[in-house]
């Protein structure tokens, strides 16, 4: 079973190149943005400061990941001879989308250290400083790629904060998670989910609990929640929504809406209008 596909089906990763060749001085991101970054140091010497105002050096070529808005800078002296790549980010249903949310607020990874990337970034280098035709749309679809690259990379490492995407790396919760994100309209119960990870009832709940951060019927809800919201976005109607997310009204989702939200689904859009 795909641990990944259906979440991009849902929440599909779009990237927008806006910097690429000689880097000095300061670039600012305020945090203000609806998008995240993704930065790749090719050469050269980098200070990036993050939004508790801590500093790091880069000097070995660096991957900076950003999957949601956050403050930070970007520092570059004339002589250092820095080369970057830099692409902002935007994730189907918004920055707050359960895909987003989930992933750790940055990611500073050596290239040398995830070897899985490496052909991607040759490529990508390669358009960047190159002169070919197309290459700004080709570097947006090869941004795209190491971002599904960087998930994958994600979910092979086992020590993550209590999450999705913890359980998802998890090999017992793997399975059940996919089913609840393939079938969100079906009304899983326990011991179906817990037959699916070959665990015990108890033990399931429990292990699910520990790793996610939540029980399994309230992450299923979660789960129904974060893909109303994306169809509420795209301007489906809540009886549409109902259905699809496995409410038997739109009052009935109306209501597991506040609960989680802490308001209605109209003033939720109403709310993204005023912020946009």
């Amino acid at each position: 079973m795909d641990r990944l596909s259906t979440l991009l089906t849902h929440f599909g990763v779009s990237a927008g190149t806006f910097h690429s060749g000689h880097f000095c001085g300061a670039a600012a991101f305020d945090g203000e943005q609806a998008t995240g970054h993704l930065h790749l140091l090719q050469a050269g010497e980098l200070t990036l400061r993050l939004a508790d105002d801590r500093e790091v050096r880069l000097d070995q070529p660096t991957l900076i990941f950003f999957p949601r808005p956050y403050r930070h800078r970007l520092f570059a002296h004339e002589a250092s001879g820095t080369q970057v790549v830099c692409a902002s980010l935007a994730f189907d249903g918004g920055s707050g989308n359960a895909l987003a949310a989930a992933l750790p607020d940055y990611l500073v990874l050596g290239l040398d250290s995830v070897p899985t990337l490496a052909g991607t970034l040759d490529w990508l280098f390669n358009e960047a400083f190159g002169g070919t035709c197309g290459r700004e749309a080709m570097m947006d679809r090869l941004f795209e790629l190491l971002v599904i690259q960087l998930l994958r990379h994600i979910l092979s490492n086992r020590e993550q904060s209590p999450g999705m995407m913890a359980g998802l790396a998890d090999p017992r919760l793997a399975r059940p998670m996919s089913l609840m994100h393939d079938a969100p309209a079906k009304a899983w119960t326990v011991a179906e989910l817990s037959a699916a990870a070959n665990m015990s009832r108890a033990s399931f709940a429990e292990h699910f609990r520990l790793v996610v951060g939540q029980t399994p019927v309230d992450y299923l809800v979660s789960w129904r929640i974060s893909l109303a919201q994306k169809r509420l976005r795209e301007g489906k109607s809540i009886a549409l929504i109902a259905d699809e997310v496995g409410y038997e009204s739109p009052s009935a989702l109306a209501r597991a809406f506040r609960r989680k939200t802490g308001v209605s689904p109209r003033e939720w859009v109403q709310e993204g209008k005023r912020a946009r």
